[in-house]
């Protein structure tokens, strides 16, 4: 009997302490401060603003969690002109002195597509070994927007300070937009190499190269799954005069980024299965951690407005249960989460004046997987 008593008293005092664990967390969160939140966005919480001008993108954590590596032209850090690549820390404290970012790429060409190996070491893409100036580029082609592809970006691995920088995968064509398996094992980034734009993946211990994709059309922006068994990326499928038009951009060097969904499949090409089908873009795909569903970019719901806004969405990887996660009215893409799980950083238009800018800066929030009343129910404070 006494034993039993024991066992109900345990669980009694257990219940108890997850609910006062529970309440203790909402009680410290302060829905007033949270002015870089915006109404509908219930996953998120304590949005933090880490960048504050120009353009920075593409922000990777670190595999401990403790730094972001990302590009930016913003004046204040990068007088060159164009895109270098940038380490600062995830708290928003100095990297080094009084410096709140630290610059990791040459300063030179134009660099894109950084990222953490779990040594500390750095990737990224740059064009400074053909031309130490900022190669040129244009927005548009026959008045459609066009993204440059480079045939001079070659992918350089340096050590975690930026220093003695060098060619881990180069050659004639583009070579960029690598990403890194969780275990280490392997590179995957997306080439002309094949001449057409697809999906490579790179062995780290050898050198040895697996061509991924070979489908006609633009495979980009891949990312491994956090058990490192799958990738994840965008990717067009042009078809009759678009597949002309798209080749004849491609000889030019860009690819328009206009019709793009999210697919998935082994790390070695296999299986591959088409997780949306939405109009529109649909990029910058990154995998929940649990696996089994997907963070990514889209402006489907707002191509009756122009498409020039993006919100982050949430998908299962079977396609279904399409959630929005953010809601800034404005551009929010990038999303990738932190190795533990708890934060997710992102890039977004938003400010705390909460009024239309086109500078893009980093964000990290607190990421809540099952939102409380408080979530639910949040409106900001204007």
């Amino acid at each position: 009997m006494k034993s039993t008593f024991f066992i109900i008293n345990v669980i009694i005092v257990a219940i108890l302490f997850t609910l006062g664990f529970k309440n203790s967390a909402i009680k410290h969160y302060d829905p007033s401060k949270d002015s870089l939140r915006y109404e509908g966005e219930i996953h998120l919480r304590n949005i933090r603003q880490l960048t504050f001008g120009g353009n920075n993108a593409e922000a990777y954590w670190s595999f401990d969690n403790r730094k972001l590596i990302f590009q930016s032209d913003w004046n204040k850090i990068n007088p060159q002109g164009c895109d270098q690549i940038f380490i600062m820390n995830s708290n928003g404290t100095p990297v080094e002195g009084n410096n709140f970012y630290k610059l990791v790429s040459t300063g030179k060409g134009r660099t894109t597509c950084s990222y953490f190996l779990p040594d500390g070491r750095i990737i990224y893409s740059s064009t400074h070994a053909a031309d130490e100036k900022c190669p040129e580029s244009k927005m548009f082609s026959n008045g459609r927007y066009v993204w440059p592809i480079y045939k001079t970006y070659d992918i350089y691995i340096a050590d975690s300070n930026g220093s003695n920088p060098k060619v881990l995968i180069g050659g004639n064509g583009y070579d960029a937009e690598a990403t890194v398996s969780p275990d280490g094992k392997y590179i995957v980034f997306t080439s002309t190499r094949s001449g057409d734009l697809d999906l490579w993946r790179y062995e780290i211990a050898t050198g040895k190269l697996v061509q991924i994709t070979n489908e006609l059309g633009y495979d980009g922006g891949a990312f491994f799954s956090r058990d490192s068994k799958y990738i994840v990326w965008r990717a067009s499928r042009p078809k009759g005069e678009e597949a002309e038009h798209y080749k004849k951009l491609l000889t030019e060097g860009y690819v328009e980024p206009k019709e793009l969904n999210i697919f998935i499949s082994d790390i070695d090409g296999k299986n591959v299965r088409q997780v949306t089908n939405l109009p529109g873009a649909n990029w910058a795909p990154f995998f929940h951690p649990d696996g089994k569903k997907i963070l990514f970019s889209s402006n489907h719901h707002s191509l009756k407005e122009g498409g020039r806004r993006f919100d982050i969405f949430m998908i299962n990887i079977d396609g279904t249960n399409l959630q929005q996660i953010t809601n800034s009215k404005s551009f929010d893409a990038f999303p990738m989460f932190s190795f533990d799980g708890k934060k997710l950083v992102f890039c977004s238009n938003r400010n705390k004046d909460r009024k239309p800018s086109r500078e893009t800066n980093v964000f990290v929030a607190d990421w809540i997987e099952k939102p409380e009343e408080i979530d639910l129910n949040f409106k900001p404070i204007r």
